[in-house]
């Protein structure tokens, strides 16, 4: 943008200088003479002499070259009823405020600044109140700011128009030999579309103008497939290189500007429709990709209009890939930050926004849903973002991409049968400090029509476990084993689920959630072909409740306890062991106890075989089960604190747990002991009631079943 010079001056500064402000419009605004209030308007200040400190840490009485920003965003298109504004320049700390607007009379708005960042210190007002000045010819509106609140006297500034939109972006347009680059749709192609929809021809700029974004392209072209190596397939490392080759603005800076490309196939496979793969190098989100012969070039069967179908998905792909571009996060993200830290800035989730940040089939009701109430647009929250979040966040180069694409390359598929959800058995997600983090995993069947799963699916080998604390790198969980098992196809039924567990806290890459905080936590399942992919889960891990916690828990982040943990017990690992009876003795109250008890005591529930050298050779050792011992240990965690356990151990693994001593007890005669065990584990989770989410009517009954077998002396499962 063209720069405007020393032309408007707060009150304060022109006083200093004996100049006047600038005045009423000398004509009335009234139609058709009035004009949109909304835009960019700025405003710029050189060197001179001040009565009061400015923004940011200079000296008192020197007024460095500041400029400040405000956008206007109360009318035309999409309006947020919001105002946000920039302060900075050289040698001037940077503030960045948005505020939430209410029309209070003809051209004048007022509210509340809900989010500040940069050196807020320095700009404690809380309120804004803004006046409009329009007219039909851009030079002559204006727009009048006054702040107060805070405690500090109000601060009136002027600012002079300069644009409708709120920034500028370059697009670039390129496509490997035998593609084409199709950057634009007719709305009303396909007939599943809003009633009240316009019919029109969509461009992708036009897309983005209307996000607020004022729009130029540079000549694209096409990229040579030797770039691709010999496969044709594209990878992100190939496309990083393309990019630097033939886009006319690629630069190693942050810079408003992308680069878009439209190629047939990603070496991921036809799971993977587009992408923002630009995350190689210090400048991320600068080049998006589209892939025209993914899964978005297969229409479902029996779709009325296939190839208008084929166009709106590509069209959707390109335009969704390209928001991540701006740093936008999926529809059901926006509570989440970068990555899963801290928001941007205060957003809610919209898991069922009608936007291009969306998934069609993540809606309820799947793409022919979504596709139904569609109008093209982002939702308000991402328009928010586009608008008003500061500049670093936005602009393309600067702030490090949202999420990483965590599982963006998965293998998805457009319509999916399956969905998988990540939780705790418990009303909320916080866990005691020590406290091993096992997760419930839930695949349900949400197709027609019966899908075949592996029946060990849900298992940790199999799994793949993304773990991210706030603040700090993404880890993937690495178990401390990993079966090779025969696969066993089990029919899941529509509508039914499969569950399963995982300790999310300890495997071979050590404690990966041990510390005080917040954490992300992502699980995708490998089915047929196909990954399936859950939203983030997010828990918290509390303080320590005492100096004692803080001197064991030295201990217990270790190897050896992590694997006794993991394990559910040895009789190997005695440092390990030794750790845990510690916990068992000096923090019996607390929940890290019951998974002690439960790992010290399991193993002496049956016959314990190890190997030992013996003359120089490796012979077996095999220690008699102490089912007295046992007892000592597992019931108060597992009995006596029922509730406590099914809560800290989860709802599937405390049922395993009681049922497999249940049946070892029972196999070494003390069937009175492992009956009334059952009883206990039916009456807990018969009570349990967790987010309005009661045990199924099926698993009390099998506790039953399983209860008359043991009284009936029937030799059941071992």
């Amino acid at each position: 943008m063209e720069e405007l010079g020393q032309e408007l001056l707060d009150e304060e500064t022109a006083e200093a200088h004996g100049e006047a402000l600038p005045g009423p419009i000398p004509f009335p605004l009234t139609p058709p003479f009035a004009s949109p209030a909304s835009g960019l308007y700025r405003r710029e200040l050189g060197f001179g002499h001040a009565k009061a400190a400015p923004i940011g840490s200079v000296p008192i009485g020197i007024r460095p070259i500041r400029r400040e920003e405000l956008r206007l965003d109360v009318d035309g298109r999409y309006p947020q009823m919001t105002a946000s504004g920039t302060i900075g320049g050289h040698l001037v700390s940077r503030v960045h405020w948005i505020a939430g607007l209410t029309k209070v009379g003809p051209n004048r708005w007022t509210g509340a600044i809900w989010y500040k960042d940069g050196a807020v210190v320095s700009f404690p007002y809380t309120q804004v109140e803004v006046k409009a000045i329009r007219s039909p010819f851009p030079s002559a509106r204006a727009a009048r700011v006054t702040f107060f609140g805070g405690g500090a006297p109000k601060r009136k500034v002027h600012y002079r128009f300069r644009s409708q939109y709120f920034g500028t972006v370059n697009f670039e347009f390129d496509w490997a030999q035998g593609k084409a680059a199709s950057t634009s749709i007719d709305t009303c192609a396909h007939p599943n579309r809003p009633a009240t929809m316009a019919c029109e021809t969509l461009t992708i700029p036009t897309v983005f103008r209307r996000a607020g974004c004022q729009v130029t392209t540079s000549p694209g072209g096409p990229v040579s497939l030797g770039k691709a190596g010999a496969n044709a397939l594209w990878s992100d490392l190939e496309m990083h290189d393309a990019m630097q080759a033939y886009w006319t603005h690629f630069a190693a800076k942050a810079q408003w500007a992308m680069w878009v490309f439209f190629a047939a196939l990603h070496e991921a496979g036809t799971g993977l429709g587009g992408i923002m793969f630009d995350d190689i190098g210090p400048n991320h989100r600068q080049g998006t990709a589209l892939f025209v012969d993914s899964f978005i070039a297969t229409p479902p069967a029996g779709d009325p209009a296939p190839a208008a179908w084929i166009e709106r998905m590509r069209f959707w792909t390109a335009v969704h890939e390209m928001g991540h571009g701006f740093n936008l996060a999926h529809s059901w993200q926006k509570s989440l930050g970068p990555p899963f830290g801290s928001p941007w800035i205060p957003l809610a989730d919209e898991p069922e926004a009608r936007s291009f940040l969306n998934y069609p089939y993540s809606v309820a009701g799947g793409q022919n849903a979504f596709f139904a109430n569609f109008e093209f647009r982002f939702s308000d929250q991402e328009l928010l973002f586009i608008r008003h979040a500061p500049e670093r966040f936005v602009q393309m180069g600067n702030a490090d991409w949202f999420d990483h694409h965590g599982f963006e390359e998965a293998n998805v598929s457009e319509e999916p049968a399956l969905t998988l959800e990540v939780r705790a058995n418990r009303e909320r997600a916080t866990f005691e400090f020590m406290e091993p983090i096992f997760l419930e995993l839930k695949l349900k069947n949400v197709s027609e029509n019966p899908v075949l799963v592996d029946a060990d699916v849900l298992d940790a080998d199999g799994l793949t476990l993304i773990l991210k604390k706030e603040g700090k790198d993404a880890r993937q969980l690495i178990p401390f084993r990993q079966k090779c098992v025969q696969p066993k196809a089990i029919a899941l039924l529509p509508g039914k689920s499969l569950y399963g567990y995982v300790l999310a806290s300890v495997g071979l890459n050590g404690w990966d959630a041990a510390d005080p905080g917040t954490y992300w936590v992502q699980a995708a399942a490998r089915v047929g072909e196909e990954d399936v992919v859950s939203a983030p889960f997010a828990l918290r891990i509390a303080p320590p409740a005492s100096r004692e916690e803080e001197f064991v828990a030295g201990d217990l982040f270790s190897e050896d306890a992590g694997r006794v943990l993991a394990l559910a017990g040895t009789r190997v690992l005695d440092r390990g062991n030794a750790v845990l009876q510690e916990i068992v003795e000096r923090l019996p109250e607390r929940r890290i106890a019951v998974h002690a008890r439960y790992a010290l005591g399991n193993p002496l529930t049956i016959e314990y075989k190890e190997l030992v050298p013996k003359d120089e050779k490796l012979t077996v050792k095999v220690t008699s089960p102490k089912p007295e011992d046992a007892k000592e240990l597992l019931a108060p965690a597992l009995l006596e604190q029922g509730d406590v356990a099914a809560d800290t151990l989860g709802h599937i693994r405390y049922r395993r747990a009681v049922e497999r001593i249940a049946l070892r007890l029972a196999a070494a005669g003390d069937t009175d002991t492992a009956t009334e065990s059952l009883d206990v584990l039916h009456d807990v989770l018969a009570q349990r009631t967790v987010n309005d989410r009661p045990v199924k009517p099926e698993v009390l009954a099998e506790i039953d079943a399983l209860k008359e077998e043991l009284a009936a002396g029937v030799k059941t499962r071992a």
